[in-house]
């Protein structure tokens, strides 16, 4: 794009997410592109970034939504999402979220649990309609991946054993309150390498196939998310060779291919830029440098949850800056409270530095911790900028707290 990022910071103030449209139309076009030899359905994971004027691109350039609460299918709605291009993933749907996604006809529900299975077609029998299904398959494969994001394996909270799964379609397919249209995978989330995603696939082929002898018919095959992308010096997963795989393992085939990225699509595309507020120098050798900047973990969690590592960039550069092994820490009083350790810089109270691969789970994990203010949120279009999200007040904070 072809906007300083320091004229945002004027205009709009600090911390600051933005956005590149530019940068998202192109990762679509690449995983399109990948996957041009299936029939191929994208469904946006509303999580990953929930922005109205992200979600509002994802809808005009024909990609439905992967959601996993209700707040988040109002969002798509808001957005012009089309509900029956929607897919509602997550463990703990309430009794009233099932019921608003069947009231809207959504394209299917994700169900992760025999329970599940049982409250859907309960309430699909309430409103006497037929709910679309497609089982989570927990096909045991390691993501190899961060523990807090990997999801295939038995000891995660998501989806059901082959068995489990083979006794739920069968239990489905006789009961008229529920239609079989799919089944589900997602093994975890910043995955770099394909070969645990082709062989959860292969995985559900098998399963697809014994179902088929049972005369129960499978339409799509979801393989969820977890695309992994470049935030240090990882080999981000590699999206051509990853779509010939899943062609090969395809041919043959009917079934649609249905993908839920997320991370892949907007990780890269946003920044959030902060300014530094203070430097402390470490006082004694071997004592850290800390830089003190305006943006806290309650406007960015990923570094104090994930232990995750986010490239710090001065914006602007001076030789009367300080040069030190800076730790970027926040205002908000935690000791966890950092967004980078060690990080080689020269700096000065002042200096704008912009976080990368910002533009997924930042904003929508921000807190209101310490009573602070949620950012503001920019998108960038070529060498034009807009607006999309306001920065919270205090006022905005307390109007809850107050009364009528």
């Amino acid at each position: 794009d072809e906007v300083a990022l320091s004229r945002i910071a004027s205009a709009y103030g600090t911390p600051t997410y933005v956005y590149s449209e530019t940068y998202i139309h192109a990762q679509l076009n690449a995983l399109q592109s990948a996957f041009s030899g299936l029939p191929t359905e994208l469904r946006y994971a509303v999580k990953a970034n929930s922005n109205l004027a992200v979600l509002e691109l994802m809808h005009q350039a024909g990609v439905g939504f992967d959601i996993v609460s209700a707040g988040e299918l109002h969002r798509v709605l808001a957005a012009g999402g089309d509900p029956t291009k929607v897919v509602f993933s997550g463990v703990g749907k309430s009794v009233e979220e099932i019921d608003f996604a069947l009231k809207l006809g959504i394209q299917c529900f994700n169900v992760e649990s025999a329970e599940e299975l049982t409250r859907i077609s309960g309430r699909a029998a309430n409103q006497q309609v037929v709910a679309p299904i497609s089982i989570r398959v927990n096909p045991d494969v390691d993501a190899k991946t961060h523990p807090y994001i990997s999801t295939g394996l038995k000891e995660n909270k998501f989806g059901v054993g082959k068995d489990q799964a083979l006794a739920m379609y069968q239990s489905a397919a006789a009961d008229p309150n529920l239609q079989i249209v799919g089944i589900d995978c997602h093994i975890g989330s910043q995955i770099t390498d394909i070969e645990p995603l082709l062989q959860s696939l292969k995985n559900l082929i098998d399963l697809v196939d014994a179902l088929e002898n049972e005369g129960i018919t499978i339409h799509h095959i979801d393989l969820g998310g977890g695309l992994g992308i470049q935030y240090q010096n990882e080999m981000p997963l590699d999206m051509a060779a990853y779509g010939a795989g899943v062609t090969q393992l395809m041919q043959g085939r009917k079934q649609t291919i249905m993908l839920e990225p997320g991370r892949a699509l907007v990780a890269n595309a946003g920044v959030l830029l902060t300014r530094v507020e203070y430097l402390k120098p470490g006082q004694e050798p071997g004592q850290p440098d800390f830089a003190v900047v305006d943006a806290a973990m309650n406007d960015l969690i990923r570094p104090a949850l994930y232990q995750a590592w986010h490239d710090i960039l001065p914006l602007e550069q001076t030789d009367q800056g300080e040069q030190g092994n800076w730790h970027i820490v926040g205002p908000v009083c935690e000791t966890g409270d950092f967004l980078a350790h060690d990080r080689s810089l020269t700096l000065s109270p002042g200096t704008l530095l912009a976080v990368a691969s910002a533009g997924a789970y930042g904003m929508v994990q921000a807190s209101n911790y310490n009573s602070r203010n949620r950012p503001a949120e920019v998108m960038i279009s070529g060498d034009s900028f807009r607006l999309i999200r306001r920065r919270e007040t205090i006022e905005d904070q307390l109007r809850l707290e107050q009364g009528e």
